[in-house]
């Protein structure tokens, strides 16, 4: 989980989560201890955010220049653009290199202050730094936010419609295109979180959940009271069977149950939103919808 980069938190602390495993692994600091690779102690990824970003190409706006371009592409500017790409990846392994062996160094130093503690301690050291993150113990999942969209139904008087699936963000009315969140799935509550972010976009009760299921292979829909949240992600089996065995578990009045999206419009009867295991939050908060669809 740390490894993978699902533990947000800082660098001097991944640091030393990292002496605490090598603590725990090879006891006190040692010149002779077997020493695993970086990757094994820190997360990667964290090393190449550091690394400067490619250049940004603008694409070719018309067929004419598409073809100059693969022309000059076959002969000799196509061979120095290789090799300046080529000069420019070994830069970037040898800045890669450079960083490991910082980040190395600065786990050894803080390895060394750790003598003295037994593997036990260690570990519940190492347990005790990541339970600090609030969304620990729950499942993360990697999934598109594609939209959100109001569900059918009257609420406070007005019938909603579906509005056109234009990417909505959680931080504006429109975004510019899909989310790429971590989809949270605790005992307690389902939360959304930005990568690398330690507090979540918004978290969700169970008792506020009315129903979820999977609208294809690849597309997952949270219904959280006057709201439908798609999601596009390769795991919609695993995310369905996780939040029935909570909901199951979590024994709420009304269990929401894995459902096909309405083909028709509801009666006019008020919607009863859920009563669950925790206060009823806020609605989302209402925005007109972008666009129409007619069924």
């Amino acid at each position: 989980m740390v490894l993978r980069g699902y533990v947000p938190t800082s660098e001097e602390t991944l640091q030393t989560l990292a002496a605490l495993r090598l603590q725990s692994l090879n006891s006190d600091f040692s010149t002779h201890a077997p020493f695993p690779r970086l990757e094994e102690l820190f997360p990667p990824h964290v090393l190449h955010a550091r690394l400067p970003p490619p250049p940004h190409r603008p694409p070719a706006k018309c067929r004419g220049a598409r073809l100059r371009a693969g022309l000059l592409a076959g002969g000799l500017w196509g061979q120095a653009l290789a090799k300046q790409r080529a000069e420019r990846d070994q830069r970037l392994r040898g800045r890669l290199r450079e960083e490991g062996a910082s980040t190395m160094a600065a786990i050894v130093e803080k390895w060394k202050l750790l003598q003295g503690m037994g593997r036990p301690e260690a570990m519940a050291a190492y347990m005790a730094l990541v339970r600090e993150w609030p969304g620990f113990g729950s499942t993360l999942f990697d999934v598109d936010l594609h939209a959100v969209r109001p569900r059918l139904g009257v609420i406070q008087g007005q019938l909603w419609q579906w509005a056109a699936l234009t990417p909505l963000s959680l931080q504006s009315p429109v975004g510019c295109g899909p989310q790429r969140l971590w989809l949270g799935i605790g005992a307690k509550a389902v939360s959304l979180y930005k990568p690398g972010e330690p507090e979540p976009l918004d978290s969700f009760c169970y008792g506020r959940i009315s129903s979820f299921g999977a609208s294809d292979s690849s597309t997952f829909r949270l219904s959280v009271e006057d709201r439908d949240l798609l999601f596009e992600t390769s795991q919609v089996d695993e995310i369905a069977q996780l939040l029935n065995t909570y909901l199951t578990s979590a024994g709420a009045r009304r269990l929401p149950r894995p459902q096909e999206p309405p083909t028709s419009p509801p009666t006019s009867e008020p919607t009863v939103l859920p009563q669950g295991l925790c206060p009823a939050a806020g609605p989302w908060q209402h925005r007109p919808p972008v666009g129409s669809s007619h069924s």
